[in-house]
């Protein structure tokens, strides 16, 4: 983070309580902080570090099986408001699926609000979804997995036809550009991954995005974090 000078970062899953961030670990110097902890200990939530203080900060989606696991906080930066957001998984089974539903249906309804709002958004997050073929490896084997399901694709096409964009694409139409990797059978080795990360920007800032970089170098976790540059003026 300070060696890369960012403006703002995002993460999701950091598994914590506020209590359990008050090392100076958690507090690196020139960076305003935020967290939406879950209720439950050691699952999901998110958080935001900013070197600018924002006008406002939004903790949650105003409904409970949302911000009770902790899933999404905005900041204001003027211009531009940025989110971090961890979509639920359906991987553990159908329960979980239906709650995934659940929450993609209220969401839609979430980000047709923030396109319609009178400034620019960047949603940075896990959306825990594949949107196309070319975005994971094994993909004829995934059409009936959580994460690759019609439905959930069906929604982020939607999504892409109403005002978002992945910026991600904007720069980079390449294949096997994955975020996420199995732990299991070598997934990291041989490059046999999903790509479920995203920032999702409103298209007023489609041609504010410079670079686009998914970190490797080293392995922080199942993830791999994304870098997109803008040319923005915070």
């Amino acid at each position: 983070m300070l060696k890369q000078n960012a403006d703002v970062v995002c993460l999701q899953e950091i598994k914590a309580q506020q209590e359990d961030l008050l090392d100076d670990l958690f507090s690196p110097e020139g960076y305003h902080r935020y967290f939406h902890c879950a209720h439950k200990k050691g699952y999901s939530g998110v958080a935001i570090y900013s070197r600018h203080e924002p006008k406002q900060v939004i903790t949650g989606l105003g409904w409970p099986e949302a911000d009770q696991e902790g899933r999404y906080i905005e900041i204001n930066l003027g211009p531009v408001s940025i989110a971090s957001l961890y979509m639920p998984s359906g991987t553990s089974g159908e329960e979980r699926q239906q709650i995934k539903f659940h929450f993609l249906d209220r969401y839609a309804t979430h980000l047709q609000k923030l396109k319609n709002a009178s400034h620019e958004y960047i949603i940075c997050g896990d959306w825990n979804i594949a949107h196309r073929e070319i975005d994971l490896k094994n993909w004829r084997a995934n059409q009936k997995n959580s994460g690759f399901l019609p439905e959930e694709r069906a929604w982020m096409e939607t999504l892409f036809h109403s005002g978002f964009v992945d910026a991600f694409r904007i720069v980079n139409q390449e294949p096997e550009q994955y975020t996420w990797w199995s732990n299991r059978g070598q997934a990291w080795a041989k490059n046999v991954g999903w790509r479920i990360d995203y920032q999702v920007i409103t298209s007023g800032l489609k041609n504010s995005v410079k670079s686009v970089n998914i970190y490797k170098n080293q392995r922080f976790s199942d993830h791999a974090p994304l870098v997109i540059d803008y040319d923005l003026v915070l």
